[in-house]
């Protein structure tokens, strides 16, 4: 199954993907909606990104986020137990079997890919 989403990134818009991908797993779900939630963050609200989710031959489900800033990239952080951010990548990185970054001249693509079999 594939799935390709143009979306602004918004706090509005991260219930509307989680809706649109409900054919998926729950941690194919949450994933994207962690990554969706980064940019929020990190690039800013209303960022125009593409949201791209398939399955792999390895029976495992890819999901990527694309958006325009190839300079804010992603840190894992290890959060304090009374911090109020910093645990995306730390759930990320605990779903999925690999994860990692693509960097373009004008955009990157965080990516993500979860055991579904």
């Amino acid at each position: 199954m594939s799935f390709e989403y143009d979306l602004l990134a918004t706090a509005k818009a991260v219930p509307e993907l989680r809706d649109r991908l409900r054919a998926h797993p729950y941690d194919v779900r949450l994933c994207a909606t962690e990554l969706i939630t980064n940019v929020i963050d990190h690039v800013g609200e209303g960022t125009p990104v593409t949201v791209r989710v398939r399955s792999t031959a390895h029976g495992h489900t890819r999901v990527e986020v694309t958006d325009p800033d190839p300079r804010a990239l992603p840190t894992l952080l290890h959060a304090t137990l009374t911090a109020e951010s910093g645990r995306g990548l730390a759930l990320l990185n605990a779903l999925a079997t690999r994860w990692g970054v693509e960097q373009g001249v004008n955009s990157k693509t965080v990516w993500c890919e979860v055991a579904t079999d």
